[in-house]
């Protein structure tokens, strides 16, 4: 359920004209922003922003910026966005990062809805002039596919490689020939079957699930059985978890993590816990997590951006103003249940004036 308290009438003119009230004169009046637009939904914050550029052929976000600062000023540029427009600005900026955030691609990817999803896609190609794919793909190579390869290249592994060109002779180079063979001593799988982390992205950002409720008992439990094999092997990044995890629904996904968990005692995130370094299985226990239970996923994210050493606020804002209109009321019972202390609270400890404002608001407590 959402937190928002939004009026059951609700003027866009007069919001308009307030907001410009409050932008005029010598200093801004955070308060009254915060009152009109923290108590708006999407649609009504919409018509807002046309009623403004009507009344005052002025962009209200540019308005806004020129205005705020820091984490507020952060904060109000993405509450304010249309939601799909808001998950484009998110996934473009977490790509573009030196190291790019890849949790927060597929909070986006695993957490919207076939139809939200496919709305963010379109609104990342109108803002940039890009298919969000295309940046995935570019901006995810680099260093989680060389550390990918080196660690499938470590002791005790030796590679054994083979390449059978049309003479019949072999060759120990040509990893590049069209046609060659590669055996891993000590590990069974392949390697071409060893895929990164930015294909695994990239199919899930390309994904367009089915949203059903019907399951398939059967391949459920067959599939669970491929995921057990592949961690077992510790196959992490095997092209079978890929296409699993990118193409099947979240009710069949939830079915064959169950049966996985009463097949072997344990649920498939416990079982990947491992290297903390490993960029792909950090990505793939993330993509589990947000495909089965994105509630208690949220609620970790929140946990950690308050519990870590200096308040994580891009986290923080993140969640509380992609939820507020969606379960932030079940994240923060949630919250609650899982720290002993309501979320509300917690917030109120961590930060501090308008953006602290602004925060207590969505979360459906006024400061």
């Amino acid at each position: 359920m959402a937190t928002i308290d939004v009026p059951e009438q609700v003027s866009v003119l007069a919001d308009a004209e307030a907001l410009r009230k409050a932008c005029k004169g010598w200093g801004t009046d955070e308060k009254a922003i915060i009152s009109v637009l923290g108590h708006r939904n999407a649609v009504q914050r919409k018509q807002i922003r046309l009623a403004y550029e009507d009344l005052y052929q002025e962009d209200l976000i540019k308005r806004l910026e020129s205005e705020l600062s820091g984490d507020f000023e952060k904060a109000v540029y993405r509450w304010i966005l249309d939601p799909a427009d808001r998950d484009a600005v998110l996934a473009n900026v977490a790509i573009k990062k030196l190291s790019p955030d890849h949790h927060v691609i597929v909070e986006i990817s695993c957490t919207r809805s076939p139809e939200e999803h496919l709305a963010v896609r379109r609104a990342y190609q109108a803002r940039f002039k890009h298919s969000l794919e295309e940046d995935v793909a570019a901006h995810t190579k680099g260093d989680t596919r060389k550390a990918c390869h080196r660690k499938l290249l470590q002791p005790p592994y030796s590679i054994d490689i083979t390449t059978s060109n049309r003479g019949g002779q072999s060759d120990s180079g040509g990893l590049r020939s069209s046609r060659h063979r590669k055996e891993v001593k000590g590990c069974r799988s392949l390697v071409p079957e060893m895929l990164s982390d930015d294909q695994l992205l990239v199919a899930l950002v390309s994904a367009f699930r089915y949203d059903g409720e019907e399951i398939n008992t059967r391949v459920a439990n067959s599939e669970a059985k491929i995921l057990h094999e592949a961690v077992k092997d510790k196959e992490f990044n095997h092209e079978e978890i890929i296409r699993i995890l990118s193409t099947r629904s979240k009710m069949q996904l939830m079915a064959t993590f169950n049966r996985y968990r009463d097949d072997h005692g344990t649920t498939i995130t416990k079982n990947l816990e491992g290297d903390s370094g490993d960029e792909f299985l950090k990505t793939l226990r993330t993509t589990i997590r947000c495909l089965n239970d994105p509630k208690k996923y949220f609620e970790k994210v929140l946990r950690n951006s308050i519990r870590r050493v200096g308040t994580d606020e891009d986290a923080l804002t993140r969640v509380i103003v992609t939820r507020a209109e969606k379960d932030l009321k079940d994240i923060k019972e949630l919250y609650y249940k899982r720290n002993s202390v309501p979320l509300d609270q917690a917030v109120a400890k961590d930060t501090a004036g308008d953006y602290k404002a602004l925060l207590l608001t969505l979360l459906g407590k006024e400061d």
